[in-house]
């Protein structure tokens, strides 16, 4: 716990202006941003007596080790700059609302050729409109299948669209006047175009001219007694109005608003928005949030706006918008608002009337969600502090290990050997820590030898990164422990991945190699390895914990807790003890060291079988510098495969399209140079295949591992 005083600046130092504030902790990681009318009036407030400050801003000054700030000319900057900081950041006591599901919206691609329907959830994409958010999926459906006997809008995916063009066959919805069919030109692109901005119209609140006009319609067909017609255009205006009925008019005046309201106790708060379009409700949405700071209903409104509304613009933010306490001061609020729609933004409290009584129906939907989470979480909360307790038992520890890091090493019969890391705070998974390592320190099949170069690797970067920033005390050093500042940035080459963030929630992307020192990081934001664990666990036994605990030792590490989970007993094994403690099968703790083990289990094999299969479709030709995939393939087709290509003289080789003759030679140096693929084979008539049969290209550059067209070479019982 740090002193306050430790890092008070001294009287002067900050300026009497607008600006923003982070906090840092220790390790240098930003913890808070906070934005102020009067930079020293609002940090002098943060260096009081702490028996005078709110608990929760107790624990955020005690927990930091220094404060900066920086100058902005307006308010309405400092609220731009104190959103943009908190994206990037993240800062662990800084309000951050969670929704409680990813809410799904109604889509239309107005960015395609031929606008397509359908739901999407997510971050928005340029280019598309979208209506909601709704609570269901399945409620965005029924309304497009509503919707779509009216406004026969494409739907279908750009795969279904291409075959269908390319067999000249329509999807069945094309069949029974559900789509208007531009795959197969029933309609031209201008007019399928116009059929979707009527669908957008309607949508956005415009009802009245298509019910009108059909009516009319109608109408029309009846008197020219074309009764077919008058009866299909009297079913799609009951469509529209029983679509219309699933949004009943809430406010007059086709009013365009968003509504929302805040329940709140001491520790927490859920905000309910509802977005009135037209008068209508056309979407809801939730979110709940811990309250880390002493924060008013105001302060949470204004954090709610920020999120709302910080990546949107122009019609996306409303005229008006209803909250239940006003920011203080409202005014750079209300002015941001403006900015981000282009023309005024009303912000206010609704006095009476229409409003106030919808105001009034969000408000409680705001407490019931708040008591169902708070129902929801106290169990889980609960359930987690008890395994957390269970686990500093068993292992002996001083405190509950917050931060849990798990290893594993994957790799198949020895080949493409890989490890991954996950991390673990507070009981929960940090995907964005998640890294993953490709062994090169050896050749072959050794898992404590891979244990014991994935741990140094991991915390020889925790010791650069301290050394960097000036953590070590007098006459430590690195080298006191065999470790250069050399050493730590020369595993820079390795291919450990960058931060995975969203990308990698299931673990399959591929990331970058690093390039260089890994600690570049000078601004706060999250770096690959800054921060320790106060428990790492191994998957594995004996040999494994005892790797990990002497690459450990070697590091001069000793306030990092080791321990491994073997999978057959599911024992956990400590260093240098020869009898493994021994969970009960129903302990939270035991629970949670399996649930750590098993998502570092997934994550591993899950890189392992991408590299495995990067290997597979290896070939020559990606050895060549410059050659990118379009040339590729212009080569394998003009040439049929990448046997007739290595026979292939240099002039043959310019011959094809885009291909100079240096291009020319250095492709045809590189397959000199390649050893030919073994051959494939049909595993059902033993017959060797020629690559005319196979597929082009069949060379996978890996003589030991032949392509083979009847078995697959995953074997994947024989993973580890």
């Amino acid at each position: 716990m740090a002193d306050p005083s430790s890092y008070r600046p001294k009287p002067g130092q900050i300026p009497d202006s607008p600006g923003v504030y982070k906090f840092r902790d220790e390790h240098r990681r930003v913890i808070y941003v906070g934005k102020a009318k009067s930079l020293r009036q609002r940090l002098a407030s943060y260096f009081q007596d702490l028996a005078g400050l709110h608990p929760r801003t107790r624990t955020m000054v005690t927990t930091a080790a220094s404060v900066e700030w920086t100058v902005v000319s307006t308010e309405v900057e400092a609220l731009q700059l104190e959103y943009s900081w908190i994206k990037e950041y993240d800062p662990r006591f800084n309000v951050k609302y969670r929704d409680d599901k990813s809410y799904p919206y109604l889509a239309v691609t107005m960015n395609e050729e031929f606008p397509r329907v359908q739901v999407m959830r997510g971050h928005k994409r340029k280019g598309v409109r979208y209506f909601g958010p709704y609570g269901h999926a399945w409620a965005i459906r029924d309304t497009v299948d509503l919707l779509l006997r009216v406004f026969p809008v494409r739907t279908c995916s750009a795969g279904v669209f291409k075959n269908a063009a390319r067999t000249d066959r329509p999807c069945l919805l094309g069949y029974i006047g559900k789509c208007s069919a531009p795959c197969v030109g029933r309609v031209s692109d201008e007019e399928h175009r116009e059929l979707a901005e009527e669908f957008c119209d309607f949508m956005a609140g415009r009802t009245g001219t298509y019910i009108r006009r059909l009516e009319q319609q109608m109408t029309d067909a009846a008197e020219e007694m074309e009764y077919e017609r008058a009866a299909r255009l009297r079913d799609d205006i009951e469509a529209l109005k029983k679509a219309m009925e699933k949004n009943a008019v809430v406010l007059a005046d086709a009013t365009d608003a968003d509504l929302m309201a805040v329940a709140e106790d001491e520790l927490e708060a859920a905000v309910q928005i509802f977005h009135v379009r037209g008068g209508r409700v056309r979407g809801q949405r939730g979110w709940v949030t811990d309250k880390v700071e002493a924060v008013t209903t105001g302060d949470l409104v204004e954090h709610a706006l920020q999120q709302l509304y910080g990546e949107e613009t122009g019609d996306s933010v409303p005229k008006e918008v209803l909250v239940p306490a006003l920011p203080d001061p409202v005014e750079p609020v209300q002015e941001w608002l403006t900015e981000r729609r282009g023309s005024n933004v009303s912000l206010r409290i609704p006095q009476r009337g229409d409003k106030k009584a919808l105001m009034e129906t969000v408000q409680r939907n705001a407490l019931q969600a708040l008591g169902l989470h708070k129902t929801k979480r106290a169990s889980d909360l609960t359930t987690r502090s008890r395994a957390l307790e269970e686990i500093a038992g068993a292992l002996d520890l001083d405190s509950a290990p917050l931060r849990i890091e798990c290893y594993d090493i994957s790799h198949l019969q020895g080949d493409d050997v890989v490890a991954s890391m996950v991390v673990f705070e507070d009981g929960l998974q940090r995907k964005s820590e998640y890294r993953r390592f490709q062994i090169k320190g050896f050749e072959g099949q050794d898992d404590v030898r891979s244990m014991h170069e994935v741990i140094t690797r991991r915390f020889r970067r925790y010791l650069a990164e301290k050394e960097r920033t000036g953590e070590w005390t007098d006459g430590e050093n690195a080298s006191s422990d065999g470790i250069s500042r050399d050493d730590a940035s020369a595993d820079g080459t390795s291919t450990e991945s960058a931060p995975l963030g969203n990308a990698a929630l299931e673990g399959d992307t591929t990331g970058n190699a690093f390039a260089g020192n890994a600690f570049t990081e000078e601004d706060g934001r999250p770096k690959r390895f800054a921060y320790p664990p106060q428990l790492v666990v191994v998957d594995g036994g004996q040999p494994q914990v005892a790797a990990a605990k002497r690459a450990l030792d070697e590091l001069g590490i000793d306030d990092i807790a080791v321990c491994g989970l073997a999978k057959r007993l599911e024992e956990v094994w400590l260093p240098y003890e020869d009898d493994p403690v021994v969970l009960p099968r129903t302990s939270e703790g035991l629970y949670l060291l399996q649930r750590v083990r098993d998502e570092a289990h997934r994550f591993a094999i899950t890189y392992q079988r991408t590299k495995r299969a990067k290997r597979f479709k290896a070939s020559p030709l990606d050895e060549v510098p410059g050659l990118g995939e379009t040339r590729k393939q212009a080569l394998i087709k003009h040439f049929g495969s990448v046997k007739k290509l290595r026979s292939a003289t240099i002039d043959q080789i310019c011959e094809v399209p885009g291909i100079g003759r240096k291009t020319a030679e250095a492709v045809a140096v590189a397959l000199a140079q390649a050893a030919p693929a073994a051959p494939a084979v049909n595993t059902a008539t033993g017959e060797i295949m020629e690559d005319e049969e196979v597929g082009a290209p069949v060379d996978t550059g890996s003589p030991e591992e032949p392509v083979s067209t009847g078995a697959s070479h995953e074997r994947r019982g024989q993973e580890t």
